[in-house]
């Protein structure tokens, strides 16, 4: 009995935070001008704090940044932020990302990530799939900061790079796996 009454209070309380999530893109939603500002001055950190970043951006078919991703939990966690994918230096697309999860876990943190896409193939799965869930598509590489270090335009061709920053807060565990990207209208 009390696996039961265990059980279905997970349920719920992943029910309630699902709920919850799915209802944030309302209250959080910004401009297209607001997004894009945001999401330039992200880029402009992360070249500055990371330069193979730029050396693989200057490269790249397209770059999606997330200024300002807010993961949290306790259990039941998810994360949620909206980006702009950039061609050739110009706003072309709004997205969102969001994901759920479930198990022993507890925090808030927020951070941000770009997705440099090396590949016309690669970016036009991201326009065609009706939300792009990362793990199924394109193979994604995180580079972290050793492998920051050794990238250059030449080791790099194809595929799709991540690169995380401005990570704040108390929480265990940074991925992609499971995450759901799909475009936006925003608001004005």
């Amino acid at each position: 009995m009390k696996n039961i009454i265990k059980s279905t209070l997970q349920s719920l309380m992943l029910i309630a935070f699902v709920g919850a999530l799915s209802q944030t893109p309302l209250a959080a939603a910004e401009t297209a001008g607001e997004m894009e500002e945001k999401a330039r001055q992200a880029l402009t950190e992360l070249y500055a704090s990371t330069p193979s970043a730029k050396v693989l951006a200057d490269k790249a078919k397209g770059v999606l940044v997330f200024p300002e991703i807010t993961k949290g939990g306790f259990i039941v966690g998810g994360q949620y932020g909206e980006g702009v994918l950039f061609k050739n230096g110009k706003a072309s697309g709004y997205y969102n990302t969001a994901s759920a999860s479930f198990g022993m876990q507890a925090g808030l943190q927020k951070f941000g990530y770009a997705l440099i896409f090396m590949s016309d193939s690669d970016l036009k799965y991201l326009s065609k799939s009706e939300g792009w869930e990362i793990g199924v598509g394109p193979s994604i590489t995180i580079v972290d900061k050793g492998l920051a270090g050794s990238m250059s335009s030449t080791t790099a061709r194809e595929g799709v790079y991540a690169f995380f920053f401005e990570q704040r807060g108390l929480m265990a565990g940074l991925g992609l796996q499971g995450t759901k990207i799909s475009q936006i209208t925003p608001k004005g």
